[in-house]
């Protein structure tokens, strides 16, 4: 009789559709983020994960707070990634420098969002131009 082997378990999604993945470094955690991401969100989330690989070569990553970070070695974080029930949340740590600065007021002073709906128009130009300039203004510690 041949053994079964268990089900992998699917990750959690906590309120809001975010996915539930463990801490950790490097790019398996973020992959694994990527493929819990439900509906429309996980192909989005491939795509900003594979422009801000191609924007910022040997890009650092890490899944902390349930939330893809961005940075490079030694000098923090630059942009965060988190779901929400209706749309993809990107968040620029020091956004209030960036040219031009990305729409989404935050409660930070420095900090800019860019909200992913379903159905936006997406410019990967601009979003790749802000990867850029994030990448290379101090980064936060986190």
């Amino acid at each position: 009789m041949a053994k079964s082997t268990p089900a992998k378990a699917e990750p959690k999604l906590l309120s809001g559709g975010n996915p539930q993945i463990a801490k950790g470094y490097g790019d398996a955690p973020v992959q694994a983020y990527i493929a819990a991401m439900p509906g429309w969100k996980r192909e989005m989330g491939g795509r900003l994960d594979a422009l801000i690989e191609r924007a910022v070569p040997g890009v650092h990553k890490a899944v902390k707070w349930n939330s893809p970070l961005y940075g490079i070695e030694g000098e923090g974080w630059f942009l965060g990634v988190h779901c929400f029930t209706r749309y993809i949340k990107v968040a620029f740590f020091r956004g209030a420098s960036l040219k031009p600065v990305p729409p989404g007021e935050s409660r930070s002073e420095e900090t800019r969002y860019l909200d992913i709906h379903e159905d936006d128009a997406f410019d990967e130009a601009q979003f790749s131009a802000w990867v850029k300039q994030a990448s290379q203004l101090p980064g936060e510690r986190m």
